[in-house]
């Protein structure tokens, strides 16, 4: 597994919404890869903000615009 994708997976991840299989790869990654590690804490950290907070929801539009806008971000 490389660092692209365990971004795309990260939330499967944390939800336990994988395969044994799949988690075990992103474990191996994230045993060997320092950047994913702090990225996986980071997200944590932001979902666990999100969830404190009352917000409305985002229009998909902005959504999306803001997922893509995340992908094309350089990753370790």
């Amino acid at each position: 597994m490389n660092c692209a994708e365990f971004v795309e997976l990260v939330t499967d991840f944390l939800d336990g919404a994988m395969g044994e299989p799949t988690e075990l790869r992103c474990l191996v990654h994230l045993a060997r890869c320092e950047g994913c590690e702090t990225y996986l804490d980071q997200f944590r950290q932001t979902v666990a903000a999100a969830g404190a907070r009352s917000c409305p929801s985002l229009p998909a539009s902005a959504r999306d615009q803001l997922l893509r806008t995340f992908r094309t971000l350089p990753r370790g």
